[in-house]
This record gives C-alpha cells, sequence and structure tokens, in this order.
C-alpha cells in the first residue's frame, strides 16, 4: 500500500515505533559511553531532572525493589555519578543527588544531539506545529503511563530481572515492540 493511500493511523504508529527504537538505541549508546547500563542511565535521567529525591521514590519511578535501587545507588556512587545524604528533618530518610561531573558529562555526550535537533525541528516546523507536536507526545506519554502503572500491578510468569535492560545492539529496521 503506498503511502498516499494507507491510514495516518498505520503510518503514524510505525513513526512512533520506530523514533522509540532510535530513542531507545540512543540510550543504549549514551549508557555504554557513561559505563552504566539503561536503568542506571534513566535513573541518572530522573535525577537530572529533579534537585533531589529518596531511594523509594526513585524504586518507585523505575518499578525496582529499594534493595535493587540501592544496589544501583551504590554502583552509581563508585562513578561519582551521586551523592547519598541524611534528610535534614528526617533522620529515616536518605536524599540523592546527581553530581556535577554526572551531569557535566551526559551533557556533553548529549548536546550535539540537542543542537542539531533543535535547529533541525525549528527549521522545519512552525511554532503552531510544535505546539501540536508537544501536545501529541504529552497526550500520548499520559496514555503510556497508566498502562506502564497497569503492567506493573500484574504477576509475572517468570522472576524478575534485576540490574537494567542488557540489550544486544540496535534493532534491526526499528522493529515494532509489543
Amino acid at each position: 500500500m503506498s503511502s498516499e493511500t494507507e491510514p495516518v493511523e498505520s503510518r503514524l504508529g510505525r513513526a512512533v515505533q520506530a523514533y522509540q527504537s532510535a530513542v531507545d538505541d540512543f540510550d543504549r549508546e549514551l549508557a555504554r559511553l557513561m559505563g552504566v547500563n539503561e536503568t542506571d542511565l534513566r535513573c541518572l535521567e530522573i535525577l537530572m531532572g529533579t534537585e533531589e529525591t529518596t531511594p523509594r521514590e526513585l524504586a518507585t519511578r523505575l518499578g525496582l525493589t529499594t534493595g535493587s535501587v540501592t544496589t544501583m545507588l551504590d554502583r552509581l556512587e563508585k562513578l561519582d555519578y551521586l551523592t547519598r545524604s541524611p534528610h535534614p528533618t528526617d533522620r529515616r530518610m536518605t536524599l540523592v543527588r546527581v553530581t556535577p561531573e554526572a551531569t557535566r558529562r551526559a551533557h556533553g555526550l548529549m548536546a550535539p544531539f540537542l543542537g542539531d535537533a533543535g535547529q533541525q525541528v525549528t527549521t522545519r516546523y512552525d511554532a503552531e506545529q510544535l505546539e501540536l507536536v508537544a501536545d501529541f507526545l504529552t497526550f500520548t506519554q499520559e496514555i503510556q503511563q497508566r498502562h506502564v502503572d497497569r503492567l506493573r500491578t500484574m504477576e509475572s510468569p517468570r522472576p524478575g530481572r534485576t540490574g537494567g535492560r542488557q540489550s544486544p545492539g540496535p534493532r534491526a529496521g526499528g522493529a515494532a515492540r509489543s
């Protein structure tokens, strides 16, 4: 079926899958260059988006046990990518913060992509079109998050893995995921 006669929903579905595959591939390479696994990278991403958080909050956001998060935090602390300190008012809690070194390293690796993408996207699309894209991404992210939450409540037929995804290289041709 030609792209002109194919339903826009089908083209959009394929485009989203290909985009998601490209993001996964970029994250995998970023994790490799940072010397971490993909779950560790996601943890750093969360930390870079907030001033500080607790291990329990990280466990919730990452869908991990608190024990797995402790092991992950130990790894990241050894790499000088985060610090842990006691909460100033609740001695039972620990606060986790990303280090300037981790932020500098990640931004150094991402800056060429961010600059290139920002320049090309704003040249190709006007502000009204970008508002529509931003709305689409926000809306579909909210739908996806609801289904992530739904899946997290389901029992797995096999024991869960810890330590993050260790995928073997890029997927060919932006293959669909289940």
